[in-house]
């Protein structure tokens, strides 16, 4: 990309950050041929933004877009990679097929196997490895962080709420 067309896109976004919402709204209709759906005023400039530098430096590959909705999609992403390039092979249009969602198998709340868990209690560090299938805490297996919680402190707890699993999921969810 020259340096003048840099310079352009820059000054094009530069005057939409200073546009009214009616005005993104115009902008809009006459780079997509149809009015806008949404009133919010970052979004349109995100979008519009975005069509003005894909128009100048060209527009993703399809590889990439794909890649980009299987993400958006929590999908396993090599199976859906794998149907999608044999459907463009094919010849069949990825905007004519359907798909369906594939669901995790991993809980949320958990870090991934190899992870390790800290928690301080009572001035003392404990440490758990995350395993395939259960945890790790002084050389010892355990099927569920609840088992090691009441190991540690006598009394029966919630294995998330113990380690602080559950409120970084919660988080992660909004």
């Amino acid at each position: 990309m020259s340096v003048s067309t840099k310079m352009s896109i820059e000054a094009a976004i530069v005057r939409l950050a200073k546009m009214t919402v009616p005005q993104l709204q115009q902008r809009h209709a006459e780079l997509f041929g149809e009015e806008s759906r949404t009133p919010h005023r970052q979004y349109l400039f995100r979008k519009i933004a975005w069509e003005l530098q894909a128009r100048e430096e060209g527009r993703l590959p399809e590889e990439v877009r794909q890649y980009a909705f299987a993400i958006a999609r929590e999908a396993k992403l090599g199976a859906r990679i794998a149907q999608n390039v044999a459907r463009l092979r094919s010849g069949v249009p990825l905007d004519r097929t359907a798909t369906t969602s594939v669901t995790q198998t991993h809980d949320s709340r958990v870090p991934m196997p190899g992870s390790l868990i800290v928690r301080e209690f009572k001035n003392r560090s404990i440490v758990v490895t995350v395993l395939d299938a259960g945890f790790e805490w002084e050389g010892k297996r355990y099927s569920s962080l609840s088992s090691i919680a009441q190991e540690v402190t006598g009394t029966k707890w919630n294995g998330f709420a113990f380690f602080g699993l559950a409120k970084e999921a919660h988080a992660a969810r909004q």
